[in-house]
């Protein structure tokens, strides 16, 4: 069965989420994405030589699909996507409108 998710694209997707990489004493980094000082993703990338070992639990890991998190690091998608995919799912709250917020209740502007 093909990887979906090589260490090349672990690699890719860690860089396009602008994520923190960690070397830990075992055989993998950790990449920790975080968003205005909150940890919302991390996962593992092998350090092993070959490139073509799997990394698909990265998409679980990143709360994402296998099609989206591919997207990531083959360039389609981009990591304001992703933030907007998280919040979506209630993973980050929503962004909040500072020109014009609006409170619960509140009809919405013409």
């Amino acid at each position: 069965m093909a990887r979906i998710i090589t260490k090349e694209l672990a690699v890719k997707i860690a860089k396009k989420l602008d994520a923190t990489i960690s070397r830990t004493g075992g055989a993998h980094d950790l990449a920790a994405v975080f968003e205005d000082g909150i940890l919302v993703a991390s996962f593992g990338i092998r350090r092993a030589s070959k490139k073509d070992k799997g990394h698909d639990h990265i998409p679980a890991d990143i709360h994402v699909g296998p099609r989206f998190a591919k997207g990531l690091g083959q360039c389609p998608k981009s990591r304001e996507e992703w933030i907007e995919v998280l919040r979506e799912k209630g993973i980050l709250p929503p962004r909040e409108d500072s020109e014009n917020p609006t409170k619960i209740g509140d009809p919405p502007a013409p």
